[in-house]
């Protein structure tokens, strides 16, 4: 897109403007909004409109949707996971904050770290290097069979966003919290909710 500079003059009055369907980032609903702050091309806030806060309609909170199309904030991808210890979890809840706020490669470092944590957690020893840690977990059966693929793309993201020069992507960020997930679901969610529902002697 072309460069475009935003001063004061270009924000127009809290008005009706085009509608655009969005995922608060307050409330996490989807919704459709035609009210807010509109971004004009022209100099008065008139002309097209290249960009905006949007109001939600569900929590009134302000959805800024950016001259690349961006929304600010995002939404937390994934789902909290019940039952991981805290430290663990804290890292969880902080890769999905960053991934909402377009920190694509810490969203990636975090979960990188959270594996290797989660191997120790799971008896791994410490001061091993990351490849280690991604194949104690696979060797020691904690991801499922079919799951050599994943293991091997989340090795080489996991290295990629540490070792090398490059920035990750939305996809990226994605790839590792969901596997991230996968694994809290499996060693911490499901074992305590066959504690829950286990029947009386």
């Amino acid at each position: 897109m072309e460069f475009f500079k935003i001063n004061n003059s270009n924000w127009k009055q809290y008005q009706t403007i085009s509608n655009k369907s969005f995922s608060c980032g307050f409330c996490g609903e989807r919704v459709a909004s035609d009210r807010g702050y509109k971004i004009g091309r022209g100099r008065d806030g008139s002309g097209d409109q290249i960009g905006g806060i949007y109001i939600c309609p569900n929590c009134q909170g302000p959805n800024f949707i950016d001259l690349n199309d961006i929304w600010h904030p995002g939404q937390l991808f994934g789902r909290s996971v019940k039952n991981v210890p805290d430290e663990l979890n804290e890292l969880y809840e902080e890769a999905r904050k960053c991934h909402k706020e377009n920190c694509f490669t810490a969203s990636v470092l975090l979960c990188r770290k959270m594996l290797m944590n989660i191997a120790v957690d799971q008896g791994a020893k410490q001061n091993l290097s990351f490849i280690k840690y991604v194949n104690y977990l696979s060797d020691q059966g904690f991801i499922p069979p079919n799951g050599r693929n994943w293991v091997d793309h989340i090795r080489k993201k996991g290295n990629e966003a540490t070792h090398e020069i490059k920035m990750m992507e939305e996809t990226d960020s994605k790839d590792l919290l969901t596997f991230t997930e996968m694994m809290l679901m499996f060693l911490f969610e499901f074992p305590s909710m066959v504690e829950i529902h286990k029947p009386s002697e």
